[in-house]
């Protein structure tokens, strides 16, 4: 499952990795209207996960995972036939966003559907820390590709990806749900669950922050890279892979704290890090690269370092026969806090002057750090609220 989500997220930055250097000057986008742009694949996803992630309590969710992934596939490859402006490519990629909302949670719902109880949290961390190589290879395949052979051929390269988790949702044995009556999403099993949706909005928070990064990374470190006339460490696309890889191991180890120290300890302390980290990197935007890359690198590890913790937080803190619709709230707002965050963070250098401004970049990365600051705080009202001790 892990090795098929990979394939799955091949296509999943190609947008984000080429837009500063291909699609903005090719269609005159603004930041904003980029980040619009790169933000329509989490809108799309969030417009439907909700019913598909739920559908998996009725349904064998490999069914969906299949389905999504076609869908997700046939987008990505359909982008240089269709898109010409930012309405165009905004819709169709907003469709590619829509497929991939029935293969990722879908896609944990299948594999955790088919595990012992005692094999979830380890499990679900790897599942979703996987998510960080896929994006380390979509951004590496998507610019290498971008540059030598056209933008076009980028999408037509990173879309045959999802052929790999095609081929692992055949080869799953089938696991049906068990039937159950009553209505297909229980509103009470979700939002009365106050400890689940404590990570539910950290999540939210997390994502925010995370999907507005890896929006603006390459067109940062071009900036970063105009500033100094080229005499940077490293370029776009290492920085970028370097980026994503870290976020792997940064999971793991972070949800392993969470099983030691407890989750919401753990998760509050690595949130409000990410957040200063953040700051400092807007407030070092005219920095010697040197010292921007290491701040990068440090922020690479605090953001996703809370993902895998949030994650099997509400998946063991979810009812039992709601974990499916459990899943769908968790996705929906955190992939439309993702949407959010790329086209704020647009908005932001806009507002502050453009992209080649430094100022502008001090703006952006401070709504980060402010934004990443809330999820300790939904974490403690959940708490409070609930009476439930952090866990």
């Amino acid at each position: 499952m892990c090795l098929g989500q990979v394939g799955n997220l091949v296509p999943h930055m190609v947008v984000q990795a080429i837009m500063a250097q291909h699609l903005m000057p090719l269609w005159g986008l603004s930041a904003g209207q980029a980040g619009f742009m790169a933000s329509a694949y989490a809108f799309g996803y969030m417009l439907a996960v909700p019913v598909l992630a739920t559908l998996t309590d009725r349904i064998d969710a490999r069914r969906i995972l299949i389905a999504g992934t076609l869908v997700s596939m046939a987008a990505t490859l359909a982008f240089p036939l269709v898109a010409h402006d930012l309405v165009t490519a905004s819709l169709v990629w907003g469709m590619a966003g829509l497929g991939f909302a029935g293969a990722y949670m879908p896609g944990l719902k299948a594999l955790t559907d088919r595990l012992g109880a005692g094999d979830v949290s380890r499990s679900v961390t790897l599942y979703t820390s996987s998510f960080s190589l896929g994006v380390a290879l979509s951004f590496l395949v998507a610019q290498v590709v971008a540059d030598r052979l056209g933008w076009q051929a980028a999408f037509y390269i990173t879309g045959l990806g999802p052929a790999v988790m095609l081929a692992v949702a055949v080869l799953m044995r089938p696991v049906p749900p068990a039937p159950r009556a009553g209505p297909a999403f229980d509103f009470k099993a979700v939002f009365g669950n106050r400890p689940a949706l404590g990570y539910i909005l950290g999540y939210g928070a997390h994502c925010f922050e995370l999907y507005a990064v890896r929006t603006w990374l390459v067109a940062f470190w071009g900036f970063v890279t105009a500033s100094h006339d080229g005499a940077v460490p490293v370029g776009a696309i290492t920085i970028s892979v370097l980026f994503s890889l870290l976020s792997m191991p940064a999971s793991i180890l972070g949800n392993e704290a969470a099983i030691r120290f407890g989750r919401h300890r753990a998760i509050g302390l690595v949130q409000a890090a990410s957040g200063v980290i953040g700051l400092a990197i807007g407030f070092a935007a005219g920095a010697p690269p040197w010292l921007l890359l290491i701040l990068i690198l440090l922020h690479a590890v605090t953001i996703p370092a809370d993902s895998g913790a949030l994650t099997s937080g509400m998946a063991a803190a979810a009812t039992p026969h709601a974990r499916g619709a459990t899943m769908a709230v968790h996705s929906t707002i955190g992939f439309g806090l993702s949407a959010l965050g790329g086209w704020s963070f647009g908005l932001a250098l806009d507002a502050a002057g453009g992209p080649a401004n430094p100022l502008a970049w001090q703006a952006g990365f401070s709504l980060l750090g402010a934004a990443i600051l809330l999820g300790p705080v939904a974490l403690w009202w959940s708490r409070t609220r609930s009476g439930a001790h952090p866990s």
